[in-house]
């Protein structure tokens, strides 16, 4: 079977370099390999997310000569696929519902933390400090009943006791370095959300299910989802799902080193075409070779 590789960017702006890196990087490998190279639209956050910049992606990859099979999966026509997946974590006894809002966790942070500073995730958020897990069935269904808003979490302890240990083989290069087999560190994320009252899903859950159901073979993507990784194999081995081959590849930087955002004018596709650059062009910004013939 040809391997499978995918560009998956969210329709909440424009495209910058560093998603033309990693797009062409992906399209570049898959033609290297005899492989397929798929589009999908990670639009699950309906508050941010716009048509404009959906109908503004699929212009810039056309424009950047990277073709893609259709159709193009969009998550937002998928929650049938997440609620299932939930589901069979739920059956396993390894979800609960948390009613703390936002501002709610910052306070709790905030209590704990005049004692001793508080752990944090990779991404260096506070790792969920509430006691929703020792609510009863009866107060979580009276609380859910009531119409109290609620994330979906899952509880980390028990699903890395059912799991065990995980690892994967890195084929690119983490950020501290990292490469070949790196164990993973899911613990370091806390009871992570899975879900929300109003979003059946969330980046961890989607991402892990549209690869295993659109049979993606190698996820080619960001340092800084290299830690991600670690969530994604849990998930993988919980529900039973294959696990792709992963590479992380280098984050193309701002001009003072700083990580790409979708706000950042000066670097987003359309602002450097308005400027006159071509395709090859960005090839050479983001130091990849011409396109294969």
């Amino acid at each position: 079977m040809p391997p499978v590789f995918r560009f998956a960017p969210s329709p909440n702006g424009y495209l910058h370099l560093g998603h033309a890196y990693s797009a062409l990087l992906n399209f570049d490998l898959a033609r290297r390999k005899g492989g397929r190279f798929l589009l999908r639209i990670e639009d699950i956050d309906a508050t941010r997310c716009r048509p404009e910049f959906e109908a503004a992606i699929y212009q810039d990859l056309a424009w950047l000569g990277i073709s893609w099979e259709t159709p193009v999966r969009r998550q937002s026509e998928y929650f049938a696929n997440y609620r299932d997946a939930l589901e069979k974590l739920a059956g396993l006894g390894l979800i609960y519902p948390s009613f703390e809002s936002r501002a709610e966790i910052a306070r709790l942070v905030a209590q704990r933390e005049t004692e001793a500073p508080w752990p944090r995730d990779p991404d260096g958020a506070a790792l969920y400090p509430g006691a929703a897990k020792l609510l009863s069935p009866d107060q979580r269904e009276e609380l859910i009943g009531q119409g109290a808003p609620y994330a979906l979490r899952l509880d980390m302890a028990a699903a890395l006791a059912r799991a065990g240990e995980l690892g994967w083989k890195e084929h690119g290069e983490g950020p501290d370095g990292e490469t070949g087999s790196v164990t993973g560190r899911p613990e370091a994320w806390g009871d992570v959300i899975l879900a929300r009252k109003e979003t059946p899903t969330s980046y961890h859950l989607s991402v892990v299910i549209d690869d295993a159901l659109q049979g993606v073979t190698d996820v080619v993507r960001g340092q800084d989802l290299f830690w991600s990784t670690s969530v994604h194999l849990l998930l993988q081995h919980l529900l039973g799902i294959p696990q792709p081959a992963y590479r992380h590849h280098r984050l193309v930087a701002d001009s003072s080193g700083q990580k790409l955002s979708k706000s950042t004018d000066a670097t987003g596709l359309r602002e450097l075409r308005r400027q006159g650059a071509t395709p090859a062009d960005i090839r050479r910004l983001v130091d990849l070779p011409e396109r294969l013939p």
